[in-house]
């Protein structure tokens, strides 16, 4: 068995509350982009994970992949012994605001729900997922939504435009908590949304002064991230430069996936880079 975990990206991020626990509620329209990482799984007698790929050896020290917790989630819901050999073939950087490892667990979960026949559905996959990140309920889904509360509360939106989308990341890590502590104080209202976007430069628009609320915060953490986003905004048919989630990568939006792969080829090639097209709905 094996699933398609595409990056998720924020296209917009309106941090709008915080609960009396410390975490912060959100209001962010998430799509999916057309590259990603690679979940597989096959039986096997015990739970092991093998990693393979450009970023494999960024997760190499990690003590506890979020693919495995993913996994013994599931087998717990399910009442079963978690056994599987899952192989990660990463691709994403790590860090990076676009729910690399969000987007592994979620597949690890739609994987490994029908090579162990567990057969939960979507609503109680979500379920499972709430307990191991906020984005990974998105993730699960994997087509664009609305994403309120901590990244529980998911609504479908209006159907979007076909657009181009340019990643780019200049593979550096940034960690979400520094970025929320470096916050400025106040909230933000919730988004008003539309009927819908009759092309890639109405959507532009409309995203614009939405903005992401942790840009400015990522940026004095990180500063590359300015120049990230000047280069984008550069790039010939650019309608929108912006930050996806906590950082650092930065994507911009364009008219179509042939401009976007165009203006990905051209930024500096020691950067993480891509271009292309939004990602098909995962069945």
């Amino acid at each position: 068995m094996s699933g398609f975990a595409p990056a998720k990206v924020n296209l917009t991020l309106r941090v709008t509350g915080r609960r009396a626990d410390g975490y912060h509620l959100l209001d962010s329209l998430a799509v999916f982009a057309g590259v990603g990482d690679v979940v597989r799984a096959g039986p096997a007698g015990e739970l092991t994970l093998a990693l393979s790929g450009p970023g494999a050896a960024a997760l190499r020290a990690e003590p506890d992949n979020l693919v495995l917790r993913a996994a013994r989630a599931l087998a717990a819901e399910a009442g079963i012994a978690p056994a599987a050999a899952i192989t990660l073939e990463k691709h994403l950087p790590v860090a990076s605001g676009i729910g690399g490892g969000s987007a592994d667990a979620a597949a690890a979960l739609r994987v490994l729900d029908a090579l162990w026949g567990t057969r939960l559905g979507t609503t109680r996959l979500r379920a499972i997922a709430a307990g191991l990140g906020a984005d990974v309920p998105v993730c699960v889904e994997s087509r664009p939504m609305r994403m309120r509360g901590v990244g529980e509360v998911l609504d479908p939106v209006p159907p979007l435009p076909p657009f181009g989308l340019l990643l780019a990341n200049p593979r550096l890590a940034l960690a979400t908590p520094a970025v929320f502590r470096a916050r400025a104080p106040g909230f933000s209202a919730e988004a008003d949304y539309p009927d819908g976007w009759p092309d890639a430069a109405a959507l532009a628009d409309w995203l614009r002064p939405l903005g992401n609320d942790l840009q400015d915060a990522a940026i004095t953490l990180c500063p590359p991230i300015a120049d990230v986003l000047a280069a984008i905004a550069a790039r010939p048919g650019c309608l929108l430069a912006r930050m996806s989630g906590s950082g650092a990568t930065c994507f911009g939006i364009f008219a179509t996936p042939i401009e976007a792969e165009a203006a990905a080829a051209a930024l500096p090639a020691a950067w993480w880079r891509w271009g292309g097209a939004t990602a098909p709905a995962t069945p």
